[in-house]
């Protein structure tokens, strides 16, 4: 909470492993609201509510902000060596999958100092997509 003028800033941040949408977006907004109106001593005045998700720079530092950047883009900067950027699939509790260079290859959490996803401005290639969805599907089938 900070202030705004006048009024204070009451700022709710709405996560989830699938990302959010504006209905779970709304639906949060709604019973914050209802619950600081009941209690509106506590703020001590008027208030202005902003309910938001997080954005694409915030770093990925959890299993589940892995899990949400399925297939997406991201930078990786080890504790140690090179960085990288790779397409991301399967995302386990220690390490996540991702496809590197054209190869699969094994991330461990603990290994990474900073990741971000990278914002891609056209469709990713479909070969990449292929590969992983193959992957998590969990057949030597579809991982071909």
């Amino acid at each position: 909470m900070q202030q705004a003028g006048r009024r204070r800033l009451v700022k709710v941040v709405v996560d989830g492993d699938d990302g959010v949408g504006l209905d779970e977006v709304a639906e949060v907004s709604r019973a914050v609201s209802a619950v600081l109106d009941e209690h509106d001593a506590v703020l001590g005045g008027p208030y202005t509510l902003e309910v938001t998700s997080p954005g694409t720079d915030r770093p990925l530092t959890r299993p589940r902000h892995w899990r949400r950047a399925r297939l997406r883009l991201v930078k990786v900067r080890p504790h140690e060596g090179p960085e990288f950027v790779g397409r991301v699939g399967a995302a386990g509790e220690d390490e996540v999958e991702m496809l590197v260079d054209g190869a699969l290859r094994a991330v461990r959490y603990a290994d990474v100092a900073k990741a971000v996803v990278e914002v891609e401005f056209k469709q990713p290639p479909v070969a990449e997509m292929a590969m992983l969805e193959g992957r998590a599907s969990g057949t030597e089938e579809d991982a071909r």
